[in-house]
């Protein structure tokens, strides 16, 4: 009960703050970002310790894909703000010709931003500069799952940014539910389905906003026209960066037998180039984040009726499975069924561009879709006769990086997009 009144003051305390008006003038938005970004550069040792201890994540991607992602958002915010808050004027019609007609950008007001364990920093905090900008006050919930990063971001967030209209919320399960019973004008989820549905629910209650990033199963289609040693380099990074833990990394691969036999032999190459003759003694290998997802991982190896090609090693005492890739899967066996999350690749064959269609279409719509081909026509085929929230041709993740486009989910992968001003226009 007192933690249901704790909670309960620190939305209605932010909600007095925005309606003070002291979130709305682009001097204190500016300040904001400002030491937002000063946050991140003065703390980028402690950051990176963090992600050490909850993911064992190594510091490259610890910079790259945490900190310098944010701080790229963060500028792009700083550089554009201005230009995002002013009004935009819109063409008339015979009846207003008289008239002016715009659209303003006005602040929702206090929202909830939602992180994500797997990349703790980016996921709790890659929305709040967009937040920052619209004008709004902000109370992020860190995931839990990763508590030493959870820590540092409720220990620096009042140190940089404004104590009135910035706060965090630690805890579980039961904190997050009590604190999905309050109002916001906002509810912005990174996170599985499951508990998406939970947090759209709730937020039904109060007829408020949600904007959900979840994931699904990303596949990627390679034909004999690809270029293999492109290809096997940017596939097999986008499967090995966070061990796989990543909402858009490949999920599995659709080939004819043909590419999967060049294909295997050139990851099987790269592994030992990349992580040597043992992977688990890299230092460029994350780790999964806890003994359930572990098991979880364990048992989709275990029920396979594929064969494993390369790696199936593991070790429950370090958290550890190996880069995997296997053929001959089913596709009704458990792990096509769910998003992996984890460094298994399952390679499942096909003999032609429409069965591959076929195969995506009788799925949930997917986050991402990659297609490996030069076959111009193959790659109409895909953006034409199939439904998912981005699609990258002949690369892989690196779309998560332009700002200039929108990044999120359709259907069963997730609603609403951000990254740059698609951010600012979310709040």
């Amino acid at each position: 009960m007192a933690r249901t009144v704790q909670l309960t003051r620190v939305v209605a305390n932010s909600r007095a703050a925005f309606l003070s008006g002291k979130t709305r003038p682009l001097a204190w938005r500016m300040s904001q970002l400002e030491n937002l970004l000063k946050m991140l550069d003065e703390n980028e040792a402690s950051i990176c310790e963090a992600l050490g201890k909850d993911l064992r994540k190594p510091k490259q991607e610890c910079i790259s894909l945490e900190i310098e992602f944010l701080r790229n958002d963060v500028r792009g915010c700083i550089n554009n703000i201005q230009d995002w808050m002013a009004d935009y004027y819109v063409e008339k019609n015979i009846v207003t010709m008289m008239d002016t007609t715009l659209i303003h950008y006005d602040p929702l007001g206090v929202v909830l931003i939602m992180g994500a364990w797997n990349y703790p920093i980016q996921l709790s905090l890659g929305p709040l500069g967009g937040a920052i900008s619209a004008g709004n006050c902000v109370i992020i919930k860190p995931s839990e799952l990763a508590p030493a990063t959870s820590s540092i971001i409720a220990t620096l967030i009042p140190r940089y940014l404004d104590k009135e209209c910035f706060q965090v919320v630690e805890g579980g399960i039961a904190e997050t539910t009590e604190l999905l019973e309050e109002r916001f004008d906002h509810i912005f989820f990174t996170g599985s389905g499951a508990v998406g549905k939970i947090v759209r629910e709730a937020a039904n209650k109060h007829l408020t906003p949600v904007t959900l990033e979840l994931g699904g199963k990303s596949p990627v289609y390679i034909d004999s026209s690809a270029d293999l040693d492109i290809t096997a380099r940017r596939l097999l990074w986008a499967k090995c960066i966070n061990l796989g833990q990543t909402c858009i990394a490949p999920d599995y691969v659709l080939c004819s037998k043909e590419v999967e036999v060049k294909l295997v032999e050139k990851m099987r190459s790269l592994i030992g180039e990349w992580y040597g003759i043992d992977p688990q003694k890299s230092p460029n290998l994350c780790r999964i984040i806890n003994n359930r997802n572990w098991d979880r991982l364990n048992n989709l190896l275990k029920s396979t009726k594929g064969k494993v090609e390369i790696g199936g090693d593991t070790d429950p005492n370090d958290l550890y499975i190996a880069p995997t890739v296997i053929t001959g899967v089913g596709y009704d066996e458990p792990v096509m069924l769910d998003e992996i999350f984890g460094p298994i690749l399952p390679i499942v064959s096909v003999n032609s561009v429409d069965e591959a269609v076929q195969f995506i279409n009788k799925r949930e719509k997917p986050l991402t879709l990659y297609v490996f081909s030069s076959d111009k026509a193959a790659q109409d085929a895909f953006k034409t006769s199939t439904s998912s929230g981005s699609m990258v041709v002949n690369d892989a993740i690196v779309h998560l990086s332009v700002e200039t486009l929108p990044f999120g989910g359709v259907g069963a992968s997730g609603m609403g997009g951000y990254h740059g001003k698609y951010t600012f226009t979310t709040f």
